[in-house]
């Protein structure tokens, strides 16, 4: 026998319900606002000493400090940074920190696409080894490189710089390809195999364009790695050789901190890898998110 509706019973469930169906109505309505206002604070919070340092590079030096928002810019401190080293410092940077991303992915790509491709016994010990440079710290590679240096002549030399950029950025490439070249069908390759195609010509003409994104997120990490760094240029050069971040430090006298020049030389130390970045920026989201999914 049916049981009879409970009309009433149902009436009052949905009265209950109201409540949080509205609830939920607005959240879901106003979801898209709430995103954007947290996206915006994100925002600002992050590019907030950006913005700051930015400010502080055109004040005047009695008001360095000052928080009014109101001022007279000036360029005086700009003006003052190309009196000194800073350019040939900041022509080091550009000329090794280039240096070593190109020769990083001319030699980690290829490696990559082997290590990739390749069977080999240990294969997995490899890119453990590989990966392994890259985790010891800095110190453990800048003291047998300054006592060969100083045998070699090669201190406060860029070619001895690259060389020295190349110990950690030639293993980030390599670990950071092998997961792009694997997920690359190898169905393409085969195919390619079968019309003629030799080995070096399947890399250049199928894996390595599918594997683009992944080249332009390594090589904008590689050019990062080796504009910010800091304590291998400190120990292995001197004047000719002096990069950008150690040409600010000499800003700090024992007299005071020029703090307009270290704002200024930051903010033009800052300039190439934004501008870097923007340039590669579709792939460098797209080659951060799509080499370590695999089909």
């Amino acid at each position: 026998m049916q049981k009879p509706i409970d009309t009433d019973g149902q009436r009052r469930a949905l009265v209950d319900r109201e409540p949080v169906l509205g609830h939920r109505t607005w959240f879901a309505r106003h979801r898209l606002r709430i995103g954007d206002w947290m996206t915006v604070g994100l925002l600002v919070l992050v590019l907030f000493p950006f913005f700051w340092l930015l400010q502080m590079s055109f004040r005047p030096g009695k008001d360095i400090f000052g928080y009014d928002l109101l001022f007279t810019p000036t360029f005086d401190n700009y003006k003052a940074l190309w009196t000194g080293a800073f350019p040939l410092s900041f022509v080091n940077s550009i000329v090794t920190s280039t240096l070593s991303t190109v020769v990083s992915l001319l030699l980690g790509v290829p490696a990559a696409y082997a290590l990739s491709r390749g069977h080999f016994r240990r294969e997995r010990r490899i890119a453990l080894w590989i990966l392994a440079t890259r985790m010891a710290p800095p110190i453990a590679f800048t003291i047998p490189f300054f006592l060969a240096y100083r045998q070699l002549d090669m201190l406060d030399t860029k070619i001895g710089l690259i060389i020295v950029y190349l110990t950690f950025n030639l293993a980030l490439v390599i670990w950071m390809m092998q997961p792009f070249f694997d997920s690359v069908p190898r169905e393409l390759e085969e195919a390619a195999w079968i019309d003629g195609c030799r080995i070096w010509s399947t890399f250049w003409n199928i894996a390595l364009p599918l594997a683009a994104p992944g080249v332009a997120a390594t090589a904008v990490i590689c050019f990062i790695l080796s504009w910010n760094d800091f304590f291998y240029a400190l120990i292995l050069t001197r004047t000719q050789a002096s990069t950008a971040p150690v040409a600010i430090v000499n800003f700090i006298q024992y007299t005071g901190w020029e703090w307009g020049r270290i704002a200024a030389a930051g903010t033009l130390v800052m300039l190439p890898v934004v501008i870097f970045s923007v340039l590669v920026r579709n792939y460098l989201i797209h080659g951060l998110t799509a080499g370590g999914v695999k089909e």
